[in-house]
């Protein structure tokens, strides 16, 4: 699946008007799935789907009835899939809070399938034709980039409002590969907060700190807005348009990071054949209140996710592996040299290294992948795994009953002896969490 976004220009306050009043709407029949899901036990998702046709002949609710039949499916799918969420951490028995859904107070998007909209001929301009009639409006992208692609392969059109105005965000049926020229090279990287990562051959990125650079422009506006709030009070115009200004100057730095994000996973997977990372649970990181704001600023979890999607994308190897010890461990004898965070090199006393912290960091990131990468080679060829039997045992390629290091992967491209065809391989230890988050490719 591929995502193409345009912006909706040209058209009248009124018209976008109406599309506001589409993803509110949405938003009241999503949080009316949620709401009839609590107070009737064993719902399902075919029940969530007749509500919306009840919703919509419902008078109380006459506007229901505006929005597209398929938007208010869209609808309904969103909230099963928050509930369907929930189920699974149960299931799972992850620590602490399980995800119970809760009521959207501000949605921004409604999402519509096949129906509801009309394209021109040209993919130029776009018409809304539900019961709202929010009108037509121009698309503005690369001229080229919807013309590519026919109505049939368009599966999803989702309206999303944004501080600097409405996108339109077309789901297109196609599948994306690259072609990966062989390099020949391998790495591994530590991400940190002095630098973004550096690699194993010592080179470095920096950590742009987007958030930080633009923190005085941020208080200022925000002392402003502060300024104009009055208390249980209709708010002024003129407070709504310096809050529109304090959420594009947080949009600009979003879009930064974002940015910063595509590019440097993009150069990392076209330079290395092999690439492993250190899976870090960002989560639980950001409960140190000293390093919050650094942490989220420099925006690692989205950096991975990206190199995830290019790694599948140009058919490379991608390994994710455990944290633990990578800063302290020796990456040339293995000796346990116990660091505090401001020891920023490492030290060893029974070799006499002396490495930057990171750099032995991610030395050690490497050697791990390599490790887990050989101990899945050797486990699957001497043991002969055996495809078919390995599924009828639990459902999963690659895993068998007698085959403890199994990671779950497919194992299929050992025996071909084609690399291409592995996306990336997970350690047995990381949590089911992060095995959700990291991409596979499927073997045909």
């Amino acid at each position: 699946m591929l995502v193409v976004e345009a912006k909706l220009k040209n058209g009248t306050p009124e018209q976008y008007h109406r599309l506001d009043e589409a993803i509110r709407t949405s938003q009241f029949v999503r949080n009316s799935c949620v709401r009839y899901w609590i107070e009737n036990k064993g719902t399902t998702r075919n029940d969530l789907q007749k509500l919306c046709a009840v919703l919509a002949n419902n008078k109380e609710t006459p506007w229901v009835n505006k929005l597209n039949s398929q938007a208010r499916q869209s609808a309904a799918d969103r909230a099963w899939q928050s509930i369907n969420r929930f189920y699974q951490n149960c299931q799972a028995k992850i620590p602490g809070k399980k995800g119970f859904p809760r009521f959207k107070k501000h949605s921004r998007s409604v999402e519509y399938k096949l129906t509801g909209y009309k394209l021109s001929d040209n993919r130029r301009k776009i018409r809304f034709t539900d019961g709202f009639k929010a009108g037509e409006f121009d698309l503005w992208c690369s001229p080229k980039t919807l013309v590519y692609y026919s109505e049939q392969q368009i599966k999803r059109v989702r309206v999303v409002r944004r501080a600097d105005g409405y996108y339109c965000q077309f789901l297109i049926d196609v599948e994306r590969q690259e072609y990966h020229k062989p390099t020949g090279q391998i790495t591994g990287i530590d991400l940190g907060l002095k630098e973004f990562y550096t690699d194993a051959q010592g080179n470095t990125v920096e950590n742009p700190r987007y958030l930080r650079k633009s923190e005085k422009r941020l208080q200022k506006a925000q002392r402003r807005l502060s300024k104009k709030f009055r208390k249980g009070k209709k708010q002024s115009k003129n407070y709504h348009k310096q809050r529109v200004k304090v959420a594009k100057l947080h949009l600009k730095v979003s879009r930064q990071r974002k940015d910063k994000a595509i590019k440097d996973a993009l150069a990392l997977v076209q330079s290395n054949d092999l690439v492993v990372y250190e899976a870090l649970k960002v989560r639980n990181l950001v409960k140190n209140r000293k390093l919050a704001k650094s942490i989220s600023d420099a925006s690692w979890y989205q950096f991975t996710e990206w190199l995830n999607y290019f790694a599948k994308i140009y058919r490379i190897v991608c390994v994710a592996v455990p944290p633990h010890f990578t800063s302290q461990d020796c990456s040339v004898c293995g000796t346990r040299v116990q660091k505090t965070l401001s020891t920023r090199t490492h030290q060893c006393p029974n070799c006499q290294t002396v490495l930057d912290r990171d750099h032995n960091a991610s030395i050690n990131i490497l050697k791990k992948g390599l490790k887990y990468l050989g101990n899945h080679l050797n486990a699957s060829t001497s043991l002969g795994i055996d495809t078919e039997r390995s599924r009828s045992v639990n459902g999963t390629v690659g895993q068998t009953e007698t085959d403890p290091n199994a990671l779950g992967e497919s194992g299929l491209w050992i025996f071909s002896g084609d690399i291409e065809n592995l996306s990336c391989l997970v350690e047995q230890g990381i949590s089911d969490s992060d095995l959700e988050r990291i991409p596979r490719h499927s073997v045909a």
